[in-house]
C-alpha cells in the first residue's frame, strides 16, 4: 500500500495567487476565449458571401460531398475539448460548470501551441453511455475531439466506444499525453544507461488512466509482461486479486510481491503517477544501478529529486514540475498530436501515431539546443544528457518537428485521407509559418528569469499596487523584490493587503547603510552641472528614483521598475542624474505587439522625439539587438509613407541616409527602408519589390518619430487585438524598466520581469 504521506502546512502564500488567477479570469471579457472571423465583413458583399445568399453554394458542394466540409469550412483545423468534469485537475469530482476554466485553458493551449482553433464543451452526464451518445451526436462538426478530466475507469469506454462511432481523431489527454512524453523520457534515459527495454525492470506506482497509457506504451516498445510491478492503493496488483477492472486485471502478474518496498528492489525504472511522498530514499537506495526515476506526481513528487541525489548520484530523474530538469509536461504533445492528425485528416490516433510523438520528442532532445532554450536553464549550455532527455516545452522547433512525424505515421498506418504533405522542408516550414517562435514570448521570459534570479528595485514601495506587485513577482519565483519605502507605511500596508510585513525586503532610502556612498557618487557626478551637496543629498534621500537607480550603480540590485506615481519623462529624467547610456548604445524605447502567434518589436517609442539620420540608424541596431535577445531573428524596416521612393517627398530623405549609414557600418542584421507598414510586414512582398533585402516580413520597425511610433502602438492594441507591451527602455547601462502612469499590477509585474531579464546587455 502507499504510505501516507505527512500533512503539510496550508499554503498561506496561494491566497493572493488565487485572488490574481480570479481576477485574470474575470477581467473583461471574463474567460479566455473569443471567437474571430478568418473573412472580412466590412461590406455587403462580405455579408452576401459569409451568408445568405453565397452560403448556398458551399452547402450544395458539401451536400454532394461530404469531404468537401473541409474544403469550405473550419472543421479542419478545429477540436472539441470535452469533459463532464469528474476528474478535475487534483480536485476531483467538481462538475461540468467547473471543469469550464481548465477546458478554456487547454483551448488556449491549442491555438498558443500548434495554431488550432479549439472550443470547450462540458456535458452534464456522468454515465458513460449519455456521455457518449452526446459526444457522438456532435463530434462529426469537429476535425478531431480531445477529452479530459474525465474519471477512471468509465473514460476507457468513453474514448475507446468514441473512437469506434467517430471517423475522426479522439484522444483522452489524461491517459496518452503523460504517456507519450514519459515514455519519450524513458527511450532517452534507457540510451544513455545502455539498457534494452526487452530486459528493464519497471515499477509503475499508479494504476489510473495515464499510469495505465504509460504502461500500454512502453510494452509495445519492447518492455515485458513480467517485468512490470504496478501497485495500487491496494498494493501490488497481482494474478490472485479480485478487486481489479477488466483493464488493469490484464496487467495483473503472478508474484509473491505485496509491498512498493519489496518492488522497488533492484528495478531499473520507477515511473510515478500517484501522489506525493510515497517513496523513501531507503526505496530508492534498493534500486538498480543508473536507476531511472521519473517522480511525475504533481505538484509534490512521490520523492523530491533532491532526496534522490542524497542517495543515489547514479540517477535519471524526471518530474511533473517546470523547476527541475526534465519535466513531464503534456502540452508537449497534444498540441502537435493533432497538429499532424488534422494535417493528414487521420481517421483516428493510433498506436503508430502516439510512438511516433515519443519519437518525435526523444529525438529532438537529442538535437544542438537552441540558445533561447539553453538560456533559460541554470546551466550555460543544455546539451542532451541526464539533465536533459526531454525537450523544453518552449522550445520554439516543436511546432515544426514533431508534427511531421505524427502524420507520416497515420499515412503509413493507413488510417490518413490525405497524402503526407509536401515531404522535406516543405511542411517543416509551412508548420514553421502558423507559430512564430516568439507565440510563447512571456513563458520564455519567466523561464529565464526564474532560472538567474535577480534582486529587482521597486522604487515606489509605499504603494498598494507596487508592493502586491513586488510580492506576486516574489511568489512567482521570478526573484527578490526589494521596496524603496519607509517601513511604518509599507508594513501598514501589507497588513492591509494581507501580506505579511516580514516577507519583503524594504530599504529606507533617508535611513540607509549606503546613502553617504550614494551622496559621495551623485554630487562627484553632478556639481558642475549647478548641484550642491545638500541638493544631491536631498536628492538621495526624498527622491526614491535617484535612491534606486544607486543601488543599481552601486550592484545593491540588479534591475528597477518604477513610474507608477510620475510621468514618464519625469521619472527617466531623474533616472539620468544617476546613469549613463550603456556603452556603446543609444537610450531608446521599444513596444512589443504580439498578435496571431507574431511579434513586432517597435522603436523609438518613447525617448528621442525626431530622430536625424544618425539616430534612426543607432534606434535600428539597439531595437536589432533587443530582438535578437527576445529569439528574434531580426529583419529591420525602416517605415515611411513612402515605399521606395514612391509616392516621393522630401522626408523620406533621412531615412534613406539611414539605410546608407547601416551599409557604412556594415551590421549583422538584415534591414531596409524606407517602407509603408503593409508592404514592411508582408511577407511576399518580394513579389512586388523583388530588390529587397528583407527575407521575409519585418519584425522589428523603425518609426520615423515618437509620435508616429505611439500611434501606431496604440491603434494595434485598441483595434488590431494586439497583446501589447508598451514603453520598454533598453540602453541604460543598468536595467530600468518604467510603468505607465497609474499601471495595473499585472503590468508591473511584467515590466519587473523584462528589468531583470534585461533587454540591453547579452547574457
Amino acid at each position: 500500500m502507499y504510505p501516507m504521506p505527512e500533512m503539510s502546512p496550508p499554503d498561506t502564500s496561494s491566497s493572493r495567487t488565487d485572488e490574481d488567477a480570479l481576477a485574470f479570469h474575470r477581467q473583461d471579457p471574463p474567460g479566455k476565449l473569443a471567437l474571430a472571423p478568418t473573412k472580412p465583413m466590412a461590406t455587403q458583399r462580405d455579408l452576401a458571401l459569409a451568408y445568405s445568399p453565397g452560403v448556398a453554394a458551399p452547402v450544395r458542394a458539401i451536400a454532394a460531398d461530404p469531404d468537401a466540409v473541409y474544403d469550405y469550412t473550419s472543421k479542419g483545423n478545429m477540436v472539441a475539448v470535452v469533459s463532464n468534469g469528474t476528474a478535475i485537475l487534483g480536485l476531483g469530482n467538481l462538475g461540468p460548470r467547473a471543469s469550464k476554466p481548465v477546458m478554456e485553458g487547454k483551448a488556449v493551449l491549442f491555438k498558443r501551441f500548434a495554431d488550432i482553433d479549439a472550443f470547450d464543451i462540458e456535458i452534464d452526464y456522468e454515465d458513460p453511455e449519455k456521455f457518449i451518445d452526446c459526444v457522438a451526436g456532435f463530434g462529426d462538426s469537429f476535425g478531431g475531439i480531445n477529452l479530459e478530466d474525465i474519471k477512471s475507469p468509465e473514460c476507457f469506454e468513453i474514448e475507446a466506444k468514441l473512437r469506434e462511432r467517430l471517423a475522426i481523431p479522439v484522444f483522452h489527454d489524461d491517459q496518452h499525453g503523460t504517456a507519450i512524453i514519459a515514455a519519450a523520457g524513458l527511450m532517452n534515459a534507457c540510451h544513455l544507461t545502455s539498457r534494452k527495454f526487452e530486459d528493464i525492470k519497471v515499477v509503475l506506482i499508479g494504476a489510473g488512466a495515464a499510469g495505465l497509457s504509460v504502461l500500454e506504451l512502453i510494452k509495445s516498445l519492447g518492455v515485458q509482461h513480467d517485468h512490470v510491478t504496478i501497485i495500487d492503493v491496494n498494493g501490488v496488483v497481482h494474478t490472485g486479486r479480485n478487486d481489479l477492472h477488466p483493464r488493469l486485471a490484464s496487467h495483473a502478474r503472478e508474484t509473491d510481491m505485496r509491498t512498493l518496498d519489496e518492488a522497488m528492489v533492484d528495478a531499473d525504472v520507477m515511473l510515478g503517477l500517484s501522489a506525493g511522498g510515497i517513496v523513501s530514499q531507503a526505496m530508492v537506495k534498493s534500486m538498480a544501478a543508473d536507476p531511472i526515476i521519473f517522480a511525475m506526481a504533481n505538484p509534490t513528487p512521490e520523492i523530491m529529486p533532491d532526496l534522490i541525489k542524497q542517495v543515489r548520484s547514479d540517477a535519471i530523474i524526471a518530474t511533473g514540475r517546470s523547476d527541475f530538469p526534465n519535466q513531464v509536461n503534456n502540452v508537449l504533445g497534444f498540441p502537435y498530436i493533432f497538429r499532424g492528425a488534422l494535417d493528414v485528416r487521420a481517421t483516428t490516433i493510433n498506436e503508430e501515431m502516439k510512438l511516433a510523438a515519443a519519437r518525435a520528442l526523444a529525438d529532438l532532445a537529442r538535437t544542438d539546443v537552441p540558445d533561447e532554450v539553453a538560456r533559460a536553464n541554470r546551466s550555460a549550455r543544455l546539451s542532451f544528457g541526464r539533465d536533459y532527455i526531454i525537450p523544453s516545452p518552449f522550445d520554439p522547433r516543436l511546432i515544426s518537428f514533431v508534427p511531421p512525424y505524427i502524420a507520416k505515421a497515420a499515412v503509413d498506418s493507413g488510417v490518413a485521407r490525405l497524402p503526407m504533405p509536401e515531404e522535406g522542408s516543405g511542411y517543416r516550414a509551412r508548420l514553421a509559418r502558423r507559430l512564430d517562435p516568439t507565440a510563447a514570448l512571456q513563458q520564455h521570459i519567466t523561464e529565464v528569469i526564474k532560472a538567474e534570479p535577480k534582486r529587482i528595485v521597486f522604487a515606489e514601495g509605499e504603494e498598494p499596487s507596487v508592493i502586491r506587485a513586488a510580492a506576486a513577482f516574489q511568489a512567482q519565483g521570478l526573484g527578490t523584490p526589494v521596496l524603496v519605502a519607509r517601513e511604518k507605511i509599507a508594513e501598514a500596508n501589507m497588513k492591509e493587503l494581507g501580506i505579511d510585513p516580514g516577507s519583503l525586503e524594504i530599504w529606507n532610502a533617508r535611513l540607509s547603510d549606503q546613502n553617504p556612498d550614494y551622496v559621495d557618487f551623485l554630487y562627484e557626478r553632478l556639481q558642475r552641472r549647478g548641484y550642491l551637496r545638500r541638493d544631491v543629498q536631498r536628492l538621495v534621500n526624498n527622491d526614491r528614483n535617484v535612491f534606486s537607480a544607486c543601488m543599481l550603480r552601486f550592484g545593491d540590485a540588479q534591475g528597477m521598475v518604477t513610474g507608477v506615481t510620475r510621468h514618464f519623462m519625469n521619472t527617466l529624467s531623474d533616472i539620468r542624474l544617476v546613469l549613463d547610456e550603456a556603452p556603446g548604445g543609444r537610450l531608446i524605447g521599444l513596444s512589443l505587439a504580439i498578435s496571431r502567434g507574431r511579434t513586432v518589436v517597435i522603436a523609438d517609442t518613447n525617448v528621442t522625439e525626431f530622430p536625424e539620420a544618425p539616430e534612426l540608424a543607432d534606434i535600428a541596431v539597439g531595437a536589432a539587438a533587443a530582438a535578437r535577445k527576445l529569439g528574434l531573428t531580426p529583419r529591420v524596416a525602416f517605415l515611411s509613407y513612402s515605399t521606395f521612393g514612391n509616392p516621393p517627398g522630401i522626408r523620406t530623405e533621412k531615412i534613406q541616409s539611414a539605410v546608407r549609414v547601416l551599409d557604412a557600418r556594415g551590421v549583422d542584421f538584415e534591414y531596409e527602408g524606407e517602407m509603408a507598414a503593409d508592404v514592411a510586414l508582408n511577407p511576399d512582398h518580394h513579389e512586388a519589390y523583388s530588390f529587397s533585402r528583407l527575407s521575409g516580413a519585418a519584425n522589428v520597425l523603425v518609426m520615423p518619430a515618437v509620435h508616429s511610433a505611439s500611434i501606431a502602438t496604440r491603434l494595434l492594441k485598441a483595434t488590431g487585438g494586439a497583446t501589447v507591451i508598451e514603453g520598454l527602455l533598453v540602453g541604460l547601462e543598468k536595467s530600468v524598466q518604467i510603468a505607465r502612469l497609474g499601471s495595473p499590477v499585472s503590468d508591473i509585474v511584467n515590466l519587473a520581469g523584462m528589468a531583470s531579464f534585461d533587454l540591453t546587455h547579452r547574457p
